[in-house]
């Protein structure tokens, strides 16, 4: 079975850090771009960050560049998300999803992507 699962998620304060991760069962993610994309209640979907599956380019959403960092382990067939400084604003359900052939400038839109994880939450509040 092809799957994506988020894990990492959880309950910070602001100004605290996570690590989220994305694994994916029953195919190797070096060949799919990476994105993360998170949504909260009443709003679309919004691109995070994502990376790409041939030399590792990556790309931020202005409202977390300098605070988010996306990497790929290969050997664990895992992609993360180390998230810093998180701010209130950063409350939503993260996604990953994965797609073999994702533009990189066009990688923050969902349109183009294979595979789909179930979400995790992250909630930053005091």
């Amino acid at each position: 079975q092809l799957q994506l699962v988020e894990s990492g998620g959880g309950l910070v304060q602001p100004g605290g850090s996570l690590r989220l991760s994305c694994a994916a069962s029953g195919f190797t993610l070096d060949y799919y771009a990476i994105g993360w994309f998170r949504q909260v209640p009443g709003k679309e979907r919004e691109g995070v960050s994502c990376i790409s599956n041939s030399d590792d380019l990556t790309h931020y959403a202005d409202s977390v560049k300098g605070r988010f960092t996306i990497s790929r382990d290969n050997a664990k067939n895992t992609v993360y998300l180390q998230m810093n400084s998180l701010k209130p604003e950063d409350t939503a359900v993260y996604y990953c999803a994965a797609g073999a052939h994702i533009l990189i400038k066009l990688c923050h839109y969902e349109v183009g992507y294979d595979y789909w994880g179930q979400g995790t939450q992250v909630t930053v509040s005091s």
